[in-house]
This record gives C-alpha cells, structure tokens and sequence, in this order.
C-alpha cells in the first residue's frame, strides 16, 4: 500500500511539473509569436527602403526655360483605360473608331505610342503623365489616392489649372494648389451596371459650361485670357466599361467614339473662344486593360497607350518613308524595343510614329507653354513633338537635363553629408566641365554635337541618381538575411525543445552539460552594448528609424542564439551520436523537404508544374495504395483521380473566362459531393482501416436536417447566379432582392457548420458546403469547379493519414509505453513530433500554393476580377470590393487550414508545433525570394519579384488569422477510435 501511495506521489508530481512546463512552453511561444509577427512586418517594410524608397527629393530650385513659350496654353485629354490598339484599329466594318483624332493625326499633329510602367494603375499612370516620375510604389499602401509625398507637376508650375473629371484623380492633382478650378463627379455616379460613357459627357458639360460662364464673369474671362493656362479633363467611362464589359464589348468600344467626339468638341469650343493658334492640344491615357477587365501588370495590353498632340508649338505630320529597320538596342520602360513596326490595319504605316516613355510627356507639356519641368521628373523631352530652331531644341533640352542632374547633385550631396565612408559617382565626378561645354559648344553654334553631349549627360545623370537610390543595398540586404536566419534557429530550437522526444532524451535534469549555468547575463550585455554602438553608427549617419530597427531586430535574435549555444552544441553531438542510417534518414529528409520547397519557389513563375506536380503524386499513390491494400481498389482509384483532376486547373488560363452554366453546374456537383460524404461515413464505421474519422452520433437525425438545410442552400446559390447574372446583363442593373438573397445565403451557410456534428468527415463535408454558396456567388467560371477538386483532394490527404496511421499502430501495437512519458508533457491527445511527421506541413504547404495558384496567381494584381463582385454589389464601393474579392480568394485558403487541423487531430500533433514548422519552411522561401528581387529588367519582372517575397513575409501572420478563423470550426472536431485500440486481424 505504502509503495502504491509513493507510486501515486511520483505520478501527481510528474503531472503537476508537465503542467507547469506546459504553461511555460505556452508564455514562451505567445512571446515568439509576438516576435515573429513583429520581425516579418518589420522585414517586409524593408523592401520599402531597399526597392520602393521614394525617388522624391526636396529642396531643388525649377530650371527656367531659355526659349519663347510655343504657346499660351495647353489642354490635356485623358482617356483613363484606352487601349492604344482599339483606339487605332478598325471596327468590323472597316470604319475607325476615332476619326477626328485621325484626322489630327495626318493633318495637323504628331502621333505615338505612349509607353507605361507598371503598376499600370490609375495614380501612378496619372503622376507619370503630369509630374513625369515613376510613383513610389509604396503609394500602393494609400490605394493610390492620398499623397504620400508632396510632389511637383506640371499644374503647380502653371498660371491657372481648370480641371474636370473622377473624384479619384482630380482631387489629387488639384487639391493642395491654390491657382485651380476643378470639380468632379460623386462615386455614386460611377455604376458599373451601366454604360458609363455618361462619365466623359459629364466631364465635357462642366467644361462647357465653364466657357460660357466666362462670357458673362469678368474674373474668370481674364484666367482664362491669361499665359501658362492647363486645361484638363479626365474621361473615366472606357476605364469603368473595360472593368464593367471588358474591352471588346460594343460599350467599350462605342466608347472610344465617345472620346474622339469629346476630343473634337474640346478643340472646336477652345479655337471658336480664343481664335488665336496659341492652344496646344495632348492627348493620351494613363494606363490600357487586358481583354478580362483588368489593369495593373506589365502586359502591352496595359502598358501601350495612345498619344496625340497637335497645335502650337507642335509639329505637323511627317511621311514615313520605307526603310530597313533594325533594333537600336534602346527599350522603354515597359521592355518594349524601340523600332516596333506599326501594325498594317492601322492604316499609320506611311505616316512617322513616336514612341516615347509616360514620364516623356510632362517636360513636352511644360516646354510647350514655357514651364519649368517638374523638378522630380525623370522624362525625357521629346523633341521629336515640338516645332522648334535648332537653337531653341538645344536650349530646350539643356533644361531637361539641367533638371534631371541637379536631383543627382542633390541626392549626392545628401549621401555624402550622412555617410562616413562616401563612395561617389565617378562618370560625374567633373559634371561642371561637361556644362561649360555644351554652353561653348551652342554658343559656338555646334547644336548637334552639343544636342548629343546634353543627352549623354541626362542619362548619366539618370544612373547617378540610381546609384544613390540604391547606396544603401548591400549593407540592408545582409541585416535582412541575418535577421531572418537568427529567426529561424530560434524557432527551430524552441520546437526541438518543445515538440519532440529528444527533450525527454538530452533536454532531462540527467544531462547536466545542457543545465550548466552560461551566464546569460553577459551574454545580454553584450548584445545590449553591440545594439549601442550600431545605433550610434546609424545616428551619426541620420539614417531612418527602421534602419535602426532592422539592426536591433537582427541583433536581439543572434544574442537569444548565443544564449542558447550549449543548446545547439547538444543538439548536434546527438545527432552524429545516431546511427548512420538516422543521420541517413536525417539528410535524405531535408534534401527532399528543401526539393519540396524549391518546386514551391518556382511554381510562382511557373503554376503549370502543379500539373506533372499532381499527375506523379495521383499515380504513385495509387500504386502504394494497390501494393499496401490490395483488397481496397476505390481508395487507389480515388486518390489517382482527384489528383489527376486537380492537376488540370493549373493548365487553364489564369485570366478566368465567363461561364455561368459552369458555376452553375458546380452547385449540383458540390450537394453530390455532400451526399457522398455523408454515405461514405454512414458505411465506414466498422471500418478498422477509416473508422478512425468517424465515430459514433446519437444526434444523427438531427444532423440530417441541417445537412439537407445546407445543400438546398447551395442549390438556392446556383440558382441566384443564373438569375442575378441574367437580369443584370439583360436590364443592366441588379435586383435590390437579388442583393438581399445573395448577401443572406452568403451569411447564413457560413454559420451553419457550427452546428453541425464534431465527427472529423461530417464537421469538415459541412465546412465545405458552408462555404460553398459564398464562393458560388463570388465565381465567374472554371473557379468554382476548382473549389469542389480541391475538396476531392483534402479528402484523399485524409484517406492517405487514415492508412499512414493504421500502419504505423499495427507495427507500434502491443508495445505502446514509447510515448507515455511525452503525453506527460503534452497535452493528454497530443504526442511528439517524429522526423515523418515534417510531412504534414509539407504536403500543407503543397495544397496551400495550390490554393494560391489554382485558379489564377494571387501575387499578381490584374488578378483581381472585378466582375465577381456584381451579385452582390454593382456600385463603385473600392473598400467592399476589395474584401469581397480578398474573402473569395480566402475561401480554399480556410478550407486547406481546416483539413489540416483536423489532420493534426487525426494523428495527435501538436497544431502550434505543425504551425511554427510551416512558418520556419515557409521563410526558407522567404529567404529565397528575398535573393530573387530583381532591380533590372521590366518592372513587372521586378514588381512581381517583390511581390512574393511581400507574400511569403506575410505568411506568418496570414496564416495566424486563418488558423484563428478557421479554429472556430475546428476546435471541437472529434475522431473516432484509432486502430490502436482494436483488435488486429
């Protein structure tokens, strides 16, 4: 009795010190969680200052124009969303679409391409357009609309600005400057439903309307007699019809008629008032869209825009001449080659095109009516617009470059009042000799040589200035990555400590060399004193506050690693203290894990590996499956064919086509997969292989009702698509009752699974049909179908844990005493992590990219279709939008996360310790990613680039949120009994 009552002391005693550890581990990782949210927001921040660092500097004085003004004023069509192909082409019966600007085009003016850098958005291609810089990507952050900088324009320089048109331009530009007369139209205006031409009509009667109240206001007639007057009218409609109808509907293209009427109403009115020839006439738009309705990427579709001006100061059309024409090597900013012959249904073929860049028609404006070129921007002039003596071309350009070079000086001379070690610009070390000659060289008259060195300067002055964007590169780049992999072990050590065997192995009191005192205070102190001297260094330097961050963040993580170095040292005595054949199964598992990883990395370039990705897995499991359970041929034949079906998605086109039968179809497919669902767990309980996801439910009758509650929902859903979609292409507007239906199956059905049985397969089939009417309604195509493979696939991920798990207990069983000590530890359905167990984060990975890629690429923003928001809401709200379209692209997301918290159930993982792996394999990635930024080539190349890095930083607390959502569902899931526990057969 004495002895059982010992042996009773010695078990409650190990209990109460498990929990106490418990509760320790739990208050370290809430800490490291913290931390981890913190460093990859903070490092994420850091591609801000590395690759979208502002090009905007202050302090620079404007460079005056030396020549005579060509003309008094100047007016700026915008045509927001005008490709340049459908506005130059031919309609099916031969007939132009812009017949006056053609007209213009031959008989009066100059004609181009205008090329646009990407991100090919609204802002950034207005801020190229009217202060002639690349906007600073991280305006991105602000939805394009707040100024996150000041920054100066070609309005600010002018006399008077008179502007009209969308309440998310004009504002920007004119806001803030005091000589302006804008307006523009209210949201509500902006209908996505309906033809939105009505939008430039707006534009054009306000204008009018302008003109006329002119002949009787005094004080308006005389700003609008006066010099340096700008003119602008944004004309928003082919934009809202390219996003509404697409770019190759009648309503789009109806609309470029639209626009060329305007164009030629706008220079009747002007010439009628002034009667002068001193009007100066440009017209362009700010950014195309591809033919799915969308904007944003590096796509010609995006980037090519049209350009026209004429009047004074332009010159008038020239022959083109047939000639051999090469590459000159020169491209723009979008990588399109300098010499691209003009397509021959455009009928220009004989008449001289100019291309230029975006930010090339700021300085053309301001040379036109004798302003200052903005004095942040990077444009080139282009003199091959402009009608002027050799004399005044020369002068003229020396001002454009004058501008560009003293950014340079300015940010070289800000470098070198920070930096202890200033490295400079060489080829521009002698910047004054070279403009001593070049005014020797005009004042000599030697215009073309002098015409040459001026754009040789500008150009320097242009690397100079990137130089110095790029200063600071290196030394950020390697904080980052130290940072990062400092991050890592210490997560990889609080997991091996935490989650695994070898803390009841080499982690015990026994081991007295891991227990040793290191003195940790000197350790601290250290890193305390190293954080010191590198913020002292950083502020002599007026560095920002976050390089400040980047270094201490870095720091802190190396010092915890030295604190814990005796840890580290144990780890790695025991593991070459293995067997061979361990340290083998060791090597071979992070050689294939970093296989896995690297084939992740590279399906952000290339989503049709999924493809031969999936069509190997499906065949080889099921041929495990046929060798392992030869008496079981479905669950073979399962497992190759949703993978084989899954695999085809990612050969399909990301820019989604319009198929509503599709998604309509989907609805029926996804309540099939329900019933299955449900047959299947009804016929498996006395399965000794599958029983373990099911158990048995005395609520069973009562769940069949909200079963049957949740598949009319989706069927309801289905229908809604059809009739939503048809009354909306037909009337051109949504039903205020179809809103109300579509919004209250979408909230309703989500809430549903909450009430739904906690059996692993009847929790997780009514997950699937909760979400499925949100994701119906949210669908345009091929998606919807994609959400019901996907579900296939979870289920088969299940089926190969179910068999995994059979067989690891029918070779553990009758000896199961291994793991009673770790069940000490953990909590009392939770076990150890094993090496095989690195498996479920991976293939959780796996499926989550797919998710991520299955229907499109999320790192891309021409990604976003609009037009899957219209059942639910048609007019413009940005803000709803984007989460309507944000959840969409959720939806599989969750779905993934909460097969995989069933899955750690199932075999007894820790979840918190499965998660912290995933997020140490997902910043393996992030780490490459990181080394995959590109600073050359197209700047969608390089927009992507940062782009996934951007979202694998995210992944932490991305991941955090889902699994927090996600939990609310999963938290009660139960599984049945495991095969431990059974009799053998």
């Amino acid at each position: 009795m004495e002895g059982n009552r010992d042996l009773s002391a010695g078990t409650e005693g190990r209990r109460k010190s498990a929990t106490s550890m418990r509760d320790q581990v739990k208050r370290r990782e809430i800490w490291l969680i913290i931390l981890g949210i913190v460093l990859h927001a903070l490092y994420m921040l850091s591609i801000f200052d590395i690759y979208f660092k502002t090009p905007i500097i202050h302090g620079m004085d404007p460079v005056p124009q030396r020549i005579v003004a060509p003309a008094k004023r100047l007016v700026l069509i915008i045509g927001d969303g005008l490709r340049a192909d459908k506005f130059l082409e031919p309609d099916s019966e031969g007939r132009f679409r812009a017949p006056f600007l053609r007209s213009v085009i031959r008989e009066k003016g100059r004609w181009g391409i205008s090329h646009a850098r990407p991100p090919t958005e609204s802002r950034p291609g207005h801020v190229s357009i009217i202060a002639g810089f690349y906007e600073d990507p991280s305006a991105v952050t602000k939805g394009w609309k707040a100024n996150p900088v000041e920054f100066d324009s070609v309005f600010n320089r002018s006399r008077h600005i008179f502007a009209f048109g969308s309440p998310d331009i004009i504002p920007i530009f004119c806001s803030s400057v005091p000589h302006s007369t804008w307006k523009s139209f209210p949201h509500e205006l902006e209908d996505f439903a309906s033809d939105a031409s009505y939008l430039d009509k707006w534009s054009l009667d306000k204008f009018q309307s302008l003109m006329n109240e002119s002949l009787s206001n005094s004080t308006l007639k005389r700003l609008l007699s006066e010099d340096k007057l700008v003119i602008f009218l944004h004309l928003a409609g082919c934009d809202t019809n390219g996003h509404a109808h697409r770019p190759y509907s009648s309503i789009y293209l109806n609309n470029v008629n639209v626009i060329d009427n305007i164009a030629k109403s706008v220079y009747t009115l002007m010439e009628n008032y002034y009667n002068d020839n001193q009007t100066a006439y440009v017209f362009t738009s700010d950014h195309g869209i591809s033919d799915k309705g969308s904007h944003g990427d590096g796509h010609s579709t995006n980037t090519e825009t049209p350009l026209v001006a004429w009047g004074a100061g332009v010159q008038g059309p020239k022959q083109m001449f047939p000639q051999n024409q090469s590459d000159d090597g020169f491209h723009f900013v979008d990588e399109h080659k300098h010499d691209i012959l003009t397509p021959s249904e455009w009928n220009l073929n004989d008449i001289e095109r100019v291309d230029v860049n975006q930010a090339d028609i700021a300085p053309l404006m301001a040379t036109l009516v004798g302003l200052p070129c903005p004095v942040n921007s990077v444009g080139n002039l282009p003199l091959g617009y402009l009608k002027l003596t050799e004399t005044e071309e020369v002068e003229a350009d020396l001002a454009n470059t004058k501008q560009i070079l003293n950014q340079f000086l300015h940010k070289s001379y800000l470098k070198r009042e920070h930096s202890f070690l200033f490295k400079p610009f060489k080829p521009l070390v002698n910047y004054s000799s070279i403009i001593s000659h070049i005014e020797d060289l005009i004042s000599a008259k030697d215009f073309k040589i002098a015409l040459k060195l001026s754009q040789d300067l500008r150009s320097l002055s242009l690397l100079g200035f990137h130089y110095f964007q790029t200063y600071d590169w290196f030394m950020l780049m390697t904080t980052i990555i130290l940072g990062y992999l400092g991050w890592m072990t210490n997560l990889l050590v609080h997991v091996i400590q935490s989650y695994t065997s070898l803390q009841m192995d080499i982690f015990s009191k026994k081991n007295k060399l891991v227990h040793q005192s290191y003195r940790h205070d000197k350790v601290y102190l250290g890193g305390f004193f190293f954080m010191v001297i590198l913020s002292v260094l950083l502020f002599l330097e007026k560095s920002p506050l976050l390089y400040h961050a980047y270094f201490m963040m870095a720091v802190f993580l190396w010092t915890r690693i030295f604190r814990h170095l005796l840890v580290l040292k144990t780890i790695w005595k025991y593991i070459f203290q293995k067997k061979f054949s361990s340290f083998l199964m060791l090597t071979a598992t992070c050689l294939m894990s970093i296989f896995i990883l690297e084939f992740l990395v590279s399906s952000f370039s290339e989503r049709k590996l999924y493809t031969w990705f999936f069509l190997f897995v499906g065949l080889l499991g099921a041929l495990l499956f046929f060798k392992i359970f030869p008496d079981r041929p479905l669950l073979a034949i399962y497992v190759l064919a949703v993978c084989w079906l899954l695999s085809v998605f990612t050969l399909m086109p990301a820019e989604i086509p319009d198929n509503n039968l599709l998604v309509i179809v989907s609805g029926a497919f996804f309540v099939i997969f329900g019933f299955a669902s449900r047959w299947f767990e009804l016929n498996v309980l006395s399965d000794k292989v599958l029983s373990c996801i099911v158990r048995h439910d005395e609520r069973v009758h009562e769940r069949s009702n909200l079963f049957y509650l949740q598949a009319i929902m989706v069927l309801l859903s289905s229908m809604m698509v059809w009739l939503s979609t048809s009354h909306r292409t037909q009337w051109k507007e949504l039903l205020f009752m179809h809103q109300i239906i579509n919004w209250s199956l979408a909230g309703i059905s989500m809430v549903l699974p909450l009430f739904s049985s906690t059996n692993l397969l009847a929790r997780l089939t009514s997950i699937f049909l909760g979400f499925a009417p949100s994701f119906l309604l949210l669908s345009i195509g091929y998606e919807a179908v994609f959400y019901g493979a996907l579900a296939l696939v979870l289920m088969g991920w299940i089926l190969v844990e179910c068999a995994n798990l059979y067989l690891q207990k029918l070779k553990n069983f009758p000896s199961q005493m291994k793991d009673s000590e770790n069940r000490m530890i953990f909590n009392q359905n939770e076990r150890s992590l094993e090496l095989s167990d690195l498996r479920v984060p991976l293939i959780f990975m796996v499926l989550f990219n797919v998710a991520f890629f299955g229907t499109g690429n999320f790192a891309s923003i021409a990604s976003f279709e609009i037009s899957s928001v219209y059942r639910f809401v048609t007019v413009f709200s940005p803000f709803l939008m984007t989460a309507l379209l944000i959840f969409k692209l959720c939806i599989p997301y969750m779905l993934v996360i909460c097969v995989f918290s069933a899955i750690t159930k199932l075999i007894q993982l820790p979840r918190i310790g499965c998660y912290f792996l995933v997020i140490l394999l997902s910043d393996v990635m992030t780490i490459h990613f990181f080394f995959l930024v590109r600073n050359t080539g197209s700047w969608m190349e390089i927009g992507n680039s940062i782009s996934h890095f951007g979202i694998m930083s995210a992944q932490v607390v991305f991941l955090l949120f889902l699994f927090a959502i996600t939990n609310i569902y999963t938290k009660n899931i139960q599984v049945g009994q495991h095969p431990s526990s059974q009799k053998m057969s």
